[in-house]
């Protein structure tokens, strides 16, 4: 295998980013969770248009803290949750983890989201509280038909949208539709925090929980009236106030200087959000009719991190895979393929096959997607991949 030229993923930190972060390091500044991290909470809220936002030391933190707000809520009628088979374990791992009853549901073969058939006959059969739902690799589920059903079922929706930020449906960012959504500021993902993660809500009283649950379960984050009011309710006395537990948290925080980054990265959006459209929709267009490819509508913005494709079968994706790294194009399978297939599940429920996730799991691939990339080095890439197969 040649030496990696083109990557799957760059870093959106650059060298204005360093240097500015250098200069605000010669200030000496509080490095640990300060001022700066609401700062950014506040402006990740106006960008996305939601009323709350948690930040926190990574989108798989943000997705444990979304199970466990909901779970601590009280508002569930069941511990039943339908989960996602094309995603990442992150998006599994905390039901188990927090003591949910998961249930797999099959991936539509236009998204690679849920399968909304399969998603109805779960919901009639199983009753379930919660559903989770990925917006897979930055192209937006079929969100109208998704929240239809949310409203005649009745469950809450947690959002993943931790490989999708910037991503929009008819004109409403992704990370919009859940009672919860969260998102990776993970290297290489649309923005970054080195690590880093959000959860972003409308909802107060899940926004208090998700404050708490993410500094060891105290009241010292929330607004003034709210501590208040538990203070009040337990009897607190001033002096231990500020070290008073309400709920069984875990330390999930971040940095000052994380949130440094995150508040440059912000600025940033619209443009990495066009680069990487654009990249997204070259490669559509040179591809389109020779791979299956995932299906998104006029009105959808596609921001992902990177360009995902089904290979006819398992050789045909053997045949790409050797050709790409022979000319230094880095390349992995599609996400994790059916997590239905992994020991982790298996191990508890049995096999979970389908055949959409199936598909994905044995002949789907990636391709580099990054600001940095031009449009000849998409037609390159393309180029080697249609070569490979005989196009």
């Amino acid at each position: 295998m040649k030496p990696i030229k083109y990557f799957l993923a760059e870093d959106t930190i650059d060298n204005q980013d360093i240097d500015a972060l250098i200069s605000w390091l010669k200030s000496y500044p509080r490095l640990t969770k300060g001022p700066l991290t609401p700062e950014f909470e506040a402006k990740w809220n106006a960008w996305l248009g939601r009323k709350y936002s948690v930040f926190n030391n990574s989108g798989s933190s943000a997705n444990l803290l979304m199970y466990d707000a909901l779970l601590l809520s009280g508002e569930l009628k069941n511990k039943k949750v339908i989960v996602p088979s094309v995603g990442w374990v992150t998006t599994i791992a905390p039901a188990i983890q927090l003591g949910f009853e998961p249930i797999m549901c099959e991936a539509d073969p236009d998204t690679f989201g849920l399968d909304l058939v399969h998603l109805e006959k779960l919901l009639i059969e199983h009753e379930p509280s919660t559903v989770v739902m990925v917006q897979v690799l930055g192209v937006p589920h079929k969100m109208d038909e998704l929240m239809a059903l949310k409203k005649k079922y009745g469950f809450f929706l947690l959002e993943d949208a931790c490989a999708a930020m910037g991503a929009s449906y008819k004109g409403k960012h992704v990370g919009t539709f859940g009672d919860m959504s969260s998102f990776s500021l993970y290297f290489g993902h649309q923005i970054s925090t080195i690590e880093g993660g959000i959860v972003s809500t409308d909802n107060k009283k899940f926004n208090d929980l998700l404050l708490m649950l993410r500094s060891h379960g105290w009241g010292k984050d929330l607004d003034k009236e709210t501590h208040q009011a538990l203070i009040d309710k337990y009897g607190v006395d001033n002096f231990h106030a500020p070290f008073v537990f309400y709920e069984p948290g875990f330390n999930l925080r971040s940095t000052d200087l994380n949130a440094f980054l995150g508040i440059r990265q912000v600025d940033k959006m619209e443009w990495l959000i066009e680069r990487r459209k654009a990249n997204h929709d070259l490669y559509k267009s040179i591809f389109n009719g020779r791979f299956q490819i995932q299906k998104y509508g006029e009105m959808d913005t596609i921001c992902s991190i990177h360009f995902g494709l089904l290979a006819r079968d398992g050789e045909e994706r053997r045949k790409i895979v050797s050709v790409l790294e022979e000319n230094g194009v880095e390349t992995r399978i599609f996400s994790a393929g059916n997590l239905g297939l992994h020991p982790f599940w298996i191990n508890r429920y049995g096999k979970a096959s389908f055949p959409m996730a199936d598909r994905i799991h044995y002949t789907g691939l990636f391709l580099p997607n990054h600001p940095s990339m031009k449009p000849e080095d998409v037609e390159f890439i393309a180029k080697i991949v249609l070569g490979a197969v005989g196009s």
